[in-house]
């Protein structure tokens, strides 16, 4: 039955007063919102080893965590040696490559001094030992079919990227990875910096184990899935596999938390107390720490891909890029400000655009060639 004008209002009435009413849902933990949070790794690789020290947030408050500068930062060894780490940037401690570097079956402790006159505390580490790793014996991928052809569209493709290996002296049972990819893209226009590169440093917790399975042999891994909708294959792609040895302890500690995080979804920014880690406070060993020190060794394997996926979406078009036309010779307000050249057709006649993006590939990129780009087939 059609509502009368006067219904109309005391409907959109209700209506504005109940969205008035509405707030944001904080549900309470119990949890400090002050915890410490430590992420740090160091491997067997003679490369900089990173130790972050920061201090959480409370729950809602969608933001990275408050770094912690200042602090005495040092890792010590089951051989009484003693290694110091360097604040970079606040919160972040490294080392010299060329004066530590971890050592197979080695037991590594993490030692943290807050050194600040209000809260000097110390923290600690348990005695992590560093586990061998196998080489990874392949990373290769294949082509996997998102849509079929439609309506006159064409076949959608994407990219799904395994890993195999194999331990054949049985002494690696727990396993974790991430990768570092790379990918050319270029720009449609005879501009100077056309050739750009990208890189990105995934880590998602990506973990296995062959306990309980009769070999220590690990095939078809899935690390990476790259769909249609960005321009990661439209050039050239590389995928840097790194795989680490993990002890018992740890595994179970990235096992829960990968639960947590599949089953919350993006409710925490930050590590829930509830997955306790590995270090504590000297001074009140109650105190609840977020995050883990590992120790682990590290073995890498990189791959390139240079095919031709089929319904890849542009997703940075440049249909939009066109601005003005202007005849050559023609004083140009904001040249290189806000307002860049796409065509030079000089001296009869350029074309201008307003998105630096178009006209100059650094803007998302480097238009350094990584080192590592033409070793490849």
């Amino acid at each position: 039955m059609p509502m009368n004008p006067e219904q109309k209002i005391i409907l959109i009435s209700f209506l504005l007063l109940l969205n008035s009413c509405i707030t944001p849902f904080i549900p309470h933990t119990g949890e400090d919102n002050k915890l410490l949070v430590v992420e740090g790794l160091i491997t067997d690789q003679l490369d900089t080893n990173t130790i972050k020290v920061s201090r959480s947030l409370p729950l809602g408050i969608r933001s990275n965590s408050k770094p912690v500068n200042g602090c005495i930062v040092t890792v010590s060894d089951d051989l009484g040696n003693i290694y110091r780490f360097k604040e970079t940037i606040a919160g972040t401690y490294v080392t010299d490559p060329s004066e530590f570097q971890g050592v197979i079956g080695r037991f590594y402790t993490l030692h943290i001094n807050t050194s600040n006159a209000s809260n000097n505390l110390n923290y600690e580490s348990s005695p992590m030992e560093l586990k061998p790793v196998p080489a990874i014996d392949s990373v290769y991928y294949e082509k996997v079919t998102i849509a079929e052809p439609a309506g006159g569209w064409t076949r959608k493709e994407g990219c799904q990227i395994y890993l195999n290996t194999n331990d054949t002296s049985n002494k690696c049972k727990f396993y974790k990875w991430d990768f570092n990819e790379t990918w050319e893209f270029q720009l449609p226009y005879p501009v100077t910096n056309w050739r750009c590169w990208v890189s990105n440093n995934a880590s998602p917790i990506n973990i296995k184990t062959t306990s309980g399975l009769a070999e220590n042999r690990i095939v078809r891994h899935t690390l990476n899935f790259i769909s249609n909708n960005t321009d990661r294959l439209k050039e050239k792609y590389s995928i840097l596999a790194n795989q680490y040895s993990l002890n018992e302890n740890e595994y179970v500690y990235w096992e829960k938390l990968q639960s947590i995080t599949e089953s919350i979804g993006t409710l925490y920014d930050i590590t829930p107390a509830s997955v306790p880690g590995n270090i504590y406070c000297i001074e009140n060993p109650t105190e609840t720490v977020l995050g883990y020190f590992s120790v682990s060794a590290k073995k890498s394997k990189r791959i390139f891909i240079k095919d031709r996926f089929l319904g890849l979406v542009n997703l940075y078009s440049y249909d939009n890029c066109y601005g003005d036309t202007v005849g050559g010779g023609t004083f140009i307000p904001n040249l290189n400000t806000t307002v860049w050249i796409l065509i030079d057709h000089s001296p009869d006649w350029v074309v201008i655009t307003r998105n630096k993006g178009c006209a100059d590939c650094t803007v998302r990129g480097t238009n350094r060639e990584p080192d590592f780009w033409n070793k490849s087939n």
